[in-house]
């Protein structure tokens, strides 16, 4: 949206890498006109039009059906964003990490995959730390479900291939350094789920954390994930999300303000999740 990534396939195009909406015309044997549906990834708004739009003709393969817990406006607060911290907590999960294991890392977690990986932690009754490199954000990310704040800084510096061990598991949105020293500082047979290169796509790490405490680093994607994990991951959201949470975290414009709030995201200007009211 603001050409300064080489995200878009082919032109022209509808931006937009999510939606929700009521199904008008199917002629995929899943769906019929009335039913309730979201969509995550599969390329829209990179080599598909997206969701930035009134209307849009999809892929019924691409489609999972709409939880009635949430209302179209509510999944897009949660949108990929939090449909992929979803994934990430399903990651720690089926990789070994459980509550009573010890605490569990989110970085960047003022950001949308951070903030409900919070809560959906919190909720599964883990003991949640959560860093930032933004101030004043202590109290909404305790409101979300965390029980330290960390300052970035201390992650996102160069360190030591080993640090003292912490961290029972972690959700790392961040990459580069953050995610080198969240697996040097990750507890002996912990995880550490990275979907995000917030800070850059390197790797500055060691293979040390791996082969001497037995870390596991889970990659998480949400563009191509199939579709049961699909569904099992707006399941979860569906019942250990608060939707009160959700205002907390979500501002909500016009389209013709979308352009704008991409450039104020991009300079990390935005807490949480932004909605798009495409009918204004």
């Amino acid at each position: 949206m603001t050409g300064k990534s080489p995200v878009v396939r082919k032109f022209p195009m509808v931006p937009g890498i999510d939606l929700a909406g009521v199904v008008t015309e199917s002629a995929h044997a899943d769906w019929k006109k009335g039913d309730r549906v979201v969509l995550n990834g599969w390329g829209v708004g990179e080599s598909h039009w997206g969701g930035l739009a009134q209307k849009a003709r999809l892929n019924g393969d691409w489609l999972v059906p709409l939880p009635d817990a949430f209302t179209a406006r509510q999944a897009m607060a949660i949108g990929t964003a939090g449909y992929t911290a979803s994934l990430c907590v399903a990651a720690l999960l089926d990789g070994g990490v459980a509550p009573d294991g010890g605490e569990v890392l989110v970085t960047g977690a003022t950001g949308g995959v951070g903030g409900v990986a919070i809560a959906l932690l919190a909720a599964a009754g883990f003991t949640v730390a959560a860093s930032t490199g933004k101030d004043g954000e202590a109290d909404y990310l305790r409101r979300l479900g965390a029980s330290t704040v960390l300052d970035a800084a201390g992650l996102a510096e160069k360190g030591k291939p080993m640090q003292k061990e912490r961290w029972a598991g972690v959700v790392d949105t961040v990459g580069s350094h953050t995610l080198a020293n969240a697996c040097a500082q990750t507890r002996y047979g912990g995880a550490v789920a990275a979907c995000g290169l917030a800070q850059g796509m390197d790797f500055p790490a060691s293979v040390a954390p791996f082969i001497l405490r037995g870390v596991s680093l889970l990659g998480v994607d949400s563009v191509l994930a199939p579709r049961e994990r699909r569904v099992a991951a707006w399941g979860r959201l569906a019942r250990d999300l608060d939707p009160r949470l959700l205002d907390a975290m979500t501002e909500e414009i016009a389209l013709a303000e979308a352009v704008p709030a991409a450039v104020r995201l991009l300079e990390r200007r935005v807490r949480g999740r932004i909605v798009v009211d495409v009918n204004r």
